[in-house]
């Protein structure tokens, strides 16, 4: 992977250095090399840190076209590219390097913007068209890959990452509403950051002359119930998603480096690491993470899958002191707040990834979204999509649920008072279970913003952003509670956070790729299309998966219930390296001068922390982690101390 930055000025040339400036923010993404491009009347730029992976002698970026009239900076991976390079030679295009990004380029002059539907992999590219004096960014149908764009003062700015048009010049300045509704509430478009969006997945951008315009692509599509064609036999599908995925594994371990895979104890990276030892001709490396609680840690299963395939197998112990020094790095890396360290301890595995000399991974992301494996959209399959079960029965598999994912408990699963969503209930007839979560969270109004803000600042209606980015008619009505559940999820928490905090941010702050072969969108729309009972039966998710890779994993993994990756609470306790942390901070002056947060609110959480037992610190981490994250944002990014 790399890092991209862009500009098209309106006022005149660009600036001096600011290009620059913008590209050397982005090292980490791309420490092999850097490259720049300016239009001759200097009012377009293009920038680009290289990470090498394919190609390592001749894919530097910028990249022309045979004629110079159009030029493309590359983020990511297009898989099978040798396959269309031949075909496009064929036609006559002339290729400058040997690199898989090259290919983008010249789809785009034979397909214009429809170059995206020919495309394969994990991306986010810019383009800069001569002939129509237009600048094109286009991002990957679920969003592994981050772009970032802003226009100010007349002028758009686009890069991988936020601390990059910080650089360029974009103001830092917070938008109270998308901290206070969080990842799971602001939508994919925006940002904790005023006036800087994201590009939604399966979007692309287009400025000129009449301005910014944006496009949707692609979208995930779950069928109408009633109106499936004729049904597939279970074996039948149980094969194709083996063959779909065994493909999709194949494509990503193509690189001119070592690839590794990243395993924890759960089926989904078990299933890819057994993929690839089967295609791979030597051992495949492997990295997993050890807690020091057992409820936590699943290196002794992990260790178990890593031998079963004869894998290179490392772990990483997670360490609270190496915690709290890793934690204002991994703040900035990732953008966003934490309420939880599991970031941080990805954060540390990825830097373990890199001094181990790999610079590609393999991840099992992205596995729980397509095959519905969150406890979550059990629930909601318990609580509104079970058409005979008695109210009684619902409670009783509810509570069962819960009793089988303690450590889900108000973070995945709604426990406690419920609060909903009237607007949910009335369109959709439900508030989706993880919903519930975020909305309880915001009706408490426990963590320590500074709620005042709230009339002038925020929406009325909490869902509104996230549902202003869905076509509820087209893409929710008359669904089942677990596609519309998984559908919103998909475009919040999914690029917001999974993607985001646990996958490019925490690897690419230490120049690590990770491919995600269940994101692959051939994998998701084959997925899209497989009834709920193929995923969920009988209480147990990802069946479909279970049994097309029985074979490939131990029975251990097997049969293990979906255990989501989360840190142990940090050690927050009066004397240990992170309540030292915690305190400093909490009562630092750049805490003062956040305006986002409850300067009253703040100090109270911290006399709390230093008068508390530690099993009453542990229950104040949410709110610590979060409070601590907006203090080392507002210091690292230099915000205002303004709304």
């Amino acid at each position: 992977m790399c890092g991209v930055v862009a500009i098209v000025s309106r006022n005149g040339p660009v600036a001096e250095g600011c290009l620059e400036r913008g590209i050397a923010s982005l090292n980490h993404r791309g420490p092999d090399g850097r490259g720049s491009w300016y239009s001759k009347d200097r009012t377009v730029a293009l920038g680009h840190t290289r990470l090498s992976v394919i190609d390592l002698e001749t894919g530097a970026q910028p990249i022309p076209n045979e004629t110079n009239k159009f030029h493309i900076v590359v983020n990511g991976e297009f898989y099978d590219f040798e396959r269309q390079r031949r075909e496009l030679e064929s036609r006559g295009h002339r290729f400058r390097t040997r690199s898989d990004s090259e290919i983008a380029l010249h789809l785009f002059e034979e397909y214009g913007a429809g170059a995206v539907d020919h495309l394969r992999g994990e991306f986010a590219f810019v383009l800069w068209d001569e002939n129509k004096k237009a600048l094109y960014a286009f991002r990957d149908r679920y969003g592994v890959k981050p772009l970032y764009y802003s226009i100010h003062h007349e002028t758009l700015y686009i890069a991988s990452e936020i601390k990059a048009l910080i650089a360029l010049g974009v103001p830092a300045i917070w938008d109270f509403e998308s901290v206070y509704l969080g990842n799971g509430l602001r939508g994919a478009d925006r940002t904790p950051f005023k006036g800087i969006s994201a590009l939604e997945p399966g979007h692309f951008l287009r400025f000129d002359e009449h301005g910014l315009h944006l496009q949707q692509y692609w979208d995930i599509d779950y069928p109408v119930p009633g109106a499936e064609v004729q049904p597939v036999p279970e074996d039948v599908l149980v094969r194709r998603l083996r063959t779909e995925l065994e493909e999709s594994v194949r494509l990503r371990l193509r690189a001119d480096v070592p690839v590794a895979c990243y395993l924890s104890g759960g089926l989904d990276s078990s299933a890819v690491l057994g993929l690839a030892a089967r295609i791979s001709n030597r051992p495949v490396k492997t990295f997993t993470l050890r807690f020091s609680e057992e409820v936590y840690d699943e290196s002794d299963v992990a260790a178990n899958a890593a031998d079963f395939t004869n894998a290179d197998h490392h772990e990483h112990l997670v360490d609270c002191r190496d915690l709290a020094d890793s934690f204002a790095d991994y703040v900035y890396q990732a953008e966003t707040h934490a309420t939880n360290a599991h970031g941080i301890a990805k954060f540390q595995l990825s830097r373990v990834v890199r001094d181990a000399g790999i610079k590609v991974v393999l991840t099992g992301e992205g596995a729980d979204e397509t095959l519905f494996g969150y406890p979550q959209f059990r629930q909601d399959l318990w609580l509104h999509g079970q058409g005979n079960a008695s109210h009684h029965q619902r409670q009783m598999q509810v509570q069962q649920l819960m009793n089988d994912n303690v450590v889900s408990k108000g973070l995945l699963l709604a426990d406690g008072p419920i609060t909903s969503s009237a607007r949910l209930d009335s369109e959709l007839g439900f508030t989706p279970s993880w919903l519930h979560v975020h909305l309880s969270r915001l009706a408490s109004k426990s963590f320590p913003l500074n709620y005042g803000l709230l009339s002038e600042a925020t929406s009325a209606d909490p869902v509104g952003p996230l549902l202003s980015q869905v076509d509820i008619r087209e893409k929710l009505a008359c669904r089942g509670v677990v596609e519309q559940s998984a559908y919103l999820w998909a475009k919040s928490m999914l690029p917001n956070y999974i993607l985001s905090v646990l996958g490019d941010r925490s690897e690419m702050a230490h120049s690590v790729e990770g491919r995600v072969p269940f994101l692959d969108h051939k994998v998701g729309e084959f997925l899209n299309s497989v009834p709920v009972d193929l995923k969920i039966r009988d209480g147990v998710e990802k069946y479909l998966l279970r049994q097309a890779v029985q074979d490939l994993v131990t029975p251990r993994v097997l049969n293990r219930q979906k255990h989501p990756f989360l840190s142990p609470p940090v050690d927050l306790f009066n004397g240990s390296g992170f309540s030292d942390l915690a305190q400093d901070s909490l009562r630092s002056e750049t805490a003062k001068s956040v305006p986002v947060l409850d300067q009253k609110a703040i100090l109270k959480l911290a006399d709390q922390l230093s008068a508390a037992s530690r099993q009453q610190c542990r229950s104040l981490e949410p709110e610590t982690l979060f409070a601590m994250s907006l203090i080392f944002m507002h210091q690292r990014f230099g915000f205002s101390s303004q709304i």
